[in-house]
């Protein structure tokens, strides 16, 4: 497992009468800021309501972690980084509260490599809290595609020299698929990954599976786009 592990991929969330799951996916699928925000507005407040509820506090930090997700998709850093130090902070009292829940610890991975994404010396300070999380999720369930999904965009964004690398991360992609072949956003990283080692077709055809999937991924669209021969 890597250091400056970095996500911006979430899928499964868990199920809530205070957070409407297709509403939160909607908002991050149309990269819908506006609403996102007000969805994490809702869940804090739920969560202030109900400190000592670990699932409150983890939908609060779900709902920042896409908020982040979205902000790095447009290159806001510093939208990003706000997002995600708020998502960490409710995602610590969530891991506090059920340290033995392996998605608790999977988001808490996510959201501190989403703060490595605003600025990549950030990695010094949340590197370790990345790393340490998202080794603790693959322990806790070694069968989650999420997990080998976080991993997988660790790698990508790590370099060589340090451990990670493309064909490491292609290698994480493709178990995530393995362990869930309907992880949308795990063919949408492969075929962001295999763009960048110069394999073109095989990346279209991952986006293209992406979006078969989940055809409302906006993201997932304009990496079709952008790719050559597309």
């Amino acid at each position: 497992m890597r250091p400056f592990l970095l996500t911006v991929s979430l899928f499964l969330v868990a199920s809530a009468a205070t957070l409407d799951d297709s509403d939160l996916l909607k908002a991050r699928d149309h990269q819908d800021r506006a609403a996102l925000a007000k969805l994490a507005s809702e869940s804090r407040a739920e969560a202030e309501k109900q400190p000592s509820d670990a699932a409150a506090s983890y939908r609060l930090a779900l709902a920042e972690s896409y908020s982040a997700e979205v902000a790095i998709e447009l290159h806001d850093k510093g939208a990003a980084k706000e997002a995600a130090q708020t998502g960490m902070d409710a995602a610590n009292k969530a891991v506090n509260l059920k340290p033995d829940s392996a998605e608790y610890q999977r988001i808490l991975g996510t959201l501190c490599g989403q703060m490595i994404s605003s600025n990549t010396l950030a990695g010094l300070k949340y590197g370790k809290c990345a790393l340490d999380s998202v080794d603790k999720a693959i322990q806790l369930d070694p069968k989650s595609s999420m997990a080998y999904l976080s991993h997988g965009v660790g790698n990508y964004y790590l370099p060589q020299a340090l451990g990670g690398g493309i064909d490491l991360a292609i290698k994480d992609f493709r178990k995530a698929i393995e362990l869930n072949p309907k992880n949308a956003d795990a063919w949408l990283w492969l075929g962001v990954a295999l763009r960048r080692s110069n394999q073109p077709a095989e990346a279209q055809k991952a986006f293209a599976k992406s979006l078969e999937i989940n055809p409302n991924r906006v993201w997932a669209r304009q990496q079709l786009e952008k790719t050559p021969g597309s």
